[in-house]
């Protein structure tokens, strides 16, 4: 019985292993610096807010302020209750480069997202979308051109990195950016392979003629989530899509302040993850299940006869996840989330199960 519970533990501790050698690809690799082009393309930066009235206040000007020639700001007020669309026009008064769409409640498409950023889309006068948040803030006045610069005859989607702000005291907070990282490391890993899988709307870009071409959000225009990974994950191919994870590109929101409200976002993020292709949620639920076997088998095997073996194994996996997380954090900025890593996946693994098992009772219906 002990014999098999070991080669079931290796199996799973090899799975993972290899599922984190494939990481390296990101971690390992340099940001390739995009061409600059002759001429800067002009750029409409998208944001949808439903009652982001503050937010637009504290980080709108950090958008206004981008050291880019040529871009416009649409921004879509998705059925506030509250004063975002007096804030966007406060702004609109001040900025001329900035468009408002007003979206009122369709009963067709009530509260849904998709809906509100396809009027936005529609209402955008350039080509080059690049979307973000009412809670973002890019980190440097070059978040447009490094973006943007990626775009090219063959690139239709870039891919950004949407962190979360730090938090030095919060426990929470490393967690909620650590879980950010890992989602990156996934998602730049598969598309550095070449099979993209998802991106995140706080900091995401493509083109109109890709949108148009993909009849936007129309195949999962029912879901109310989705319309960041769920579109790339539709349409991203390895020739279409380019990276872009320099720290000039990065984006940082607000993070939820509460273990309740997190695994609520959470909850509407993980539940649109079975629509994705049939590779994808496979290799995804792989992983997973192979974190779960190579946590749960080796407690018990520190029971047995074979537990220097398990010991020697588990000491191999984790330095190299160790070290795979370090350089990524490196790459992100993300290093203060490093060291607790273990704890942090544990930690993870267990609230998703618990996310999975509430998605299955009943879903999220709104996006906020």
């Amino acid at each position: 019985m002990t014999t098999i519970l070991l080669a079931v533990f290796v199996l799973f501790a090899a799975i993972n292993l290899t599922y984190f050698l494939t990481f390296f690809s990101f971690a390992s690799a340099r940001q390739q610096t995009a061409s600059s082009p002759k001429t800067e393309a002009p750029v409409s930066v998208i944001i949808c807010a439903k009652n982001e009235a503050q937010n637009l206040n504290t980080f709108l000007p950090a958008i206004l302020e981008q050291e880019y020639p040529h871009f416009e700001v649409i921004l879509i007020n998705d059925a506030s209750v509250d004063n975002t669309l007096e804030v966007m026009e406060k702004y609109q008064q001040l900025d001329g480069r900035i468009q408002i769409v007003d979206v009122v409640n369709n009963e067709a498409f009530w509260a849904n997202k998709k809906y509100a950023l396809t009027l936005g889309i529609k209402k955008a006068k350039y080509q080059h979308l690049l979307f973000t948040d009412a809670d973002c803030a890019p980190q440097s006045k070059n978040w447009i051109s490094e973006m943007s610069k990626n775009f090219n005859p063959e690139k239709s989607i870039v891919l950004g990195y949407g962190g979360y702000f730090k938090n030095k005291s919060s426990i929470l907070n490393k967690l909620i950016r650590f879980e950010t990282m890992l989602t990156a490391i996934q998602y730049f890993s598969y598309a550095k392979l070449g099979s993209p899988y998802m991106g995140v709307g706080r900091n995401l870009a493509y083109t109109s003629a890709q949108f148009y071409q993909q009849n936007g959000f129309a195949a999962h225009l029912h879901l109310r989530s989705g319309d960041d990974d769920l579109f790339v994950n539709e349409c991203a191919t390895a020739d279409n899509t380019a990276l872009c994870y320099n720290h000039s590109s990065i984006t940082r929101s607000v993070p939820k302040n509460s273990f309740g409200k997190w695994i609520t976002q959470k909850r509407r993020h993980i539940s649109v993850a079975g629509h994705y292709k049939k590779k994808h949620q496979l290799l995804l639920s792989l992983f997973y299940i192979s974190q779960v076997g190579f946590w749960v088998f080796f407690p018990f095997l520190l029971l047995t006869a074979y537990w220097q073996i398990a010991l020697a194994i588990f000491g191999v996996v984790l330095i190299t996840k160790g070290l795979l997380y370090f350089k990524s954090a490196e790459k992100l900025d993300e290093k203060d989330v490093v060291w607790l890593f273990p704890f942090m996946e544990l930690f993870l693994i267990i609230t998703q199960f618990g996310i999975f098992i509430a998605n299955i009772f009943s879903k999220p219906t709104h996006w906020k």
